[in-house]
Parts: C-alpha cells; sequence; structure tokens
C-alpha cells in the first residue's frame, strides 16, 4: 500500500523500535510508496510512512533492498555530502562513511552480512540515521 510520507519532525526523532517478523508488511509498504516517489526518492526508513521500526528500503541500482533491523558493523573513509530528505525541504550537509559493512535481516527473513560503498552506502546510512531519530 503507498502511505503519505510523514514530515512531523517531532515523530521523526523519536529511535525507532526493533522490527519482527509481523512487521514484514511494512517493507511491502515501502516498496510501494518508494515506487511511488521514484521520481524524487531513493530510499525510505519505516518511520517516514509512520511505522516506529527498524525497517529501511533502499535502491541499490539493480533492485529496491528492504533491510530488517539493518546494523552497521564496520566504516572507514569519511567524507561530506549534501543530501535531501523525502520528509524535509531543502538540503543540508552531513558526514557520511565511503565503506560500510553492515548486517540486516532481509525480506525473506535471512540474515545478510554485506558491504557497500559509494552512493549506495551513503542512502544506507541516511536511511539508517532516520532510524535512530537523526534527521539531516
Amino acid at each position: 500500500m503507498i502511505r503519505p510520507v510523514v514530515r512531523d519532525v517531532f515523530f521523526l526523532r523519536q529511535k525507532s523500535e526493533p522490527a519482527t517478523r509481523e512487521d514484514l508488511g511494512v517493507g511491502r509498504d515501502l516498496q510501494d510508496t518508494l515506487r511511488a516517489n521514484r521520481d524524487r526518492c531513493v530510499g525510505m526508513a519505516a518511520n517516514m510512512i509512520g511505522v516506529k521500526k527498524r525497517v529501511i528500503i533502499v535502491n541499490a541500482g539493480f533492485a529496491d533492498v528492504v533491510m530488517v533491523n539493518p546494523v552497521l558493523l564496520a566504516k572507514d573513509t569519511p567524507y561530506e555530502a549534501e543530501e535531501g530528505c523525502l520528509s524535509l525541504d531543502g538540503t543540508r550537509k552531513t558526514t557520511r562513511w565511503q565503506n560500510i559493512e553492515i548486517e540486516y535481516t532481509d525480506a525473506s527473513w535471512k540474515k545478510r552480512r554485506q558491504r557497500f560503498s559509494g552512493w549506495i552506502a551513503q542512502i544506507i546510512q541516511h536511511e539508517m540515521d532516520h532510524l535512530e531519530g537523526i534527521l539531516i
């Protein structure tokens, strides 16, 4: 289901709770909502659609990847980036890491551990910040 995008910064600044198998429908709603906003969005977190659960979706170039309960395991090579957000107006500067390694549960409820770099790593970091209530 396509959900409205939350723009309430009080809500967005709250930490998300761990997701369970029962929350997999949130991933499907994120897929639908990202698809509907594809022209101006490359990733989303569940709180952006009104759900305080640790679920994100990232356009990885070849597919939209749902990540449940992602955890940052390693990072290196910081750089300054300027980002926008569907939930906020304008752009802001932030520091990101060129290379990251994360662990997450996929949409089939399988544990994954992957390394990402560049643009995809930046998107993942932005969405993971949302889970912590951190806005750019």
